[in-house]
């Protein structure tokens, strides 16, 4: 049950991350959720596999914090690349 709960809370803090950054146009509405969502509950899995207590707080904080983080660097990444290779693939199609 705890690991439904993660989810949705991970989900939440990606939903979030997506609407706060600038850049949200270039990518799905739900690709950062997503990813925050299956990162926290791989993290949770591990976690508790590793033997940590599941109503305990440290695995809360470290599994959203993880999640957190990666949509934050995933919602900062993606704008960039997605750009740069739109106007590659812009130029590209320019010369033909």
């Amino acid at each position: 049950m705890e690991l439904l709960f993660v989810v949705l809370i991970a989900f939440a803090i990606g939903l979030v991350i997506h609407y706060a950054l600038p850049g949200r146009d270039t990518h799905g509405s739900m690709l950062v959720p997503s990813v925050a969502a299956v990162v926290s509950s791989v993290v949770w899995v591990a976690l508790v596999w590793a033997g940590w207590k599941f109503d305990g707080g440290w695995i809360w904080v470290v599994s959203l914090v993880a999640g957190g983080l990666v949509a934050l660097v995933l919602a900062l990444i993606v704008p960039r690349t997605r750009r740069s290779g739109d106007a590659l693939m812009l130029q590209k199609l320019s010369r033909a």
